[in-house]
């Protein structure tokens, strides 16, 4: 464990990209730690790596596995403990609660006029970190959160982001994937005692049938779990498992091209609510809500390949000693605007938990 995290911060002082991470509910800690500063970028999902995508754009960041050592450990026994987080609301956040909330009116009315059914919209929130110490922050996410898949990504080029995403947006082996509808959100730490209201259960289901409808041109024997409740830290969420085969005429990458940007980070219509959200949102998301993870790495105990892809979720970027926070809520038609921020104000919580 030592030597693990010696490796990441000698990574770290050479200005060389790397990530670590930890997958949901595994003791494992792996790390890619790229041996040059190129920019490699993935294609056509045929290369073997680790993968950084975008929520718009093909901007596909790839540390290549052949150019790359990896490192691997198990993890310590921790004890969950956070700071008390930075909840104070000033002057700046009345500001961004006023932007935020009219943001969330102009989508339920567009929701009204017919222009789509669902829009996933969201903020930014910038935190002061006057002594950010990654490997601190890092170890509290994967005590924290840990059955959430949380990872730190670095390249000299890009940036540096971290995060701990309840939400897988496909697994691989060979040509039978995975992936999971998710939406909703509560605060709550028992998700065998938590009721979920029609607006949260309309959402999760509009998730549900879009892959599936979408899923049914490239894939076969496609099977769903009932919906069922589960616990990301001091969060719930509804999710619905999906399984199925990548037809002989369609590949990994044309499954991904139909995931993403999923409806729980988008909307539906897809491509409509896409470009409300890139004419309103006032930001760049840049890599929230993007995804990141494992592309064709081989399973040494099973002698095959297999990707493992999460959807950017509770996440931040760090960069002039500060925290850019990313946050969203899922719109529908009856969405109250000052409840949206209030969820968001709890989601922005898991990361500010950590600084």
């Amino acid at each position: 464990m030592i030597d693990f995290f010696i490796k990441v911060k000698q990574q770290e002082a050479q200005h060389l990209p790397f990530v670590i991470f930890k997958k949901p509910n595994k003791k494992k800690l792996v790390g890619f730690f790229q041996k040059n500063d190129h920019l490699y970028f993935a294609e056509n999902f045929k290369e073997k790596g680790f993968v950084f995508a975008p929520f718009e754009g093909s901007q596909m960041i790839l540390i290549p596995k052949a150019e790359s050592v990896k490192w691997e450990t198990r993890m310590p026994l921790y004890e969950a403990s956070f700071n008390s987080g930075i909840d104070k609301i000033n002057e700046e956040d009345l500001a961004q609660k006023a932007h935020f909330e009219a943001l969330v009116q102009k989508g339920i009315d567009a929701i009204h006029q017919g222009v789509f059914n669902k829009v996933v919209l969201s903020r930014e929130e910038i935190v002061a970190l006057p002594n950010f110490d990654l490997v601190k922050v890092f170890k509290k996410l994967i005590e924290n959160y840990p059955s959430a898949f949380c990872y730190c990504w670095f390249h000299p080029k890009i940036g540096l982001w971290m995060g701990a995403t309840p939400e897988r947006l496909l697994k691989a082996n060979k040509n039978r994937f995975y992936t999971m509808a998710l939406a909703g959100t509560k605060i709550g730490d028992d998700p065998e005692n938590v009721e979920w209201n029609p607006k949260e259960m309309e959402e999760q289901q509009i998730v549900t049938d879009f892959i599936l409808e979408n899923l049914k041109n490239i894939a076969s024997e496609v099977a769903i779990s009932s919906p069922y409740t589960l616990k990301a830290g001091s969060l719930l969420h509804i999710i619905t498992d999906i399984e199925g085969v990548i037809n002989n005429h369609s590949n990994l990458n044309q499954v991904v091209e139909v995931l993403h940007p999923t409806p729980a980070v988008c909307g539906l219509p897809k491509n409509v609510a896409k470009d409300f959200i890139l004419r309103n949102e006032g930001y760049d998301r840049s890599y929230y809500t993007g995804f990141l993870g494992e592309l064709n790495i081989k399973e040494f105990d099973k002698h095959r390949t297999k990707s493992d892809l999460y959807v950017n979720l509770r996440c931040m970027q760090v960069k002039d000693q500060e925290a850019h926070l990313y946050i969203g809520c899922g719109i529908t038609k009856d969405s109250n605007p000052e409840k949206e921020w209030k969820e968001s104000v709890n989601k922005a919580q898991t990361m500010k938990k950590v600084l």
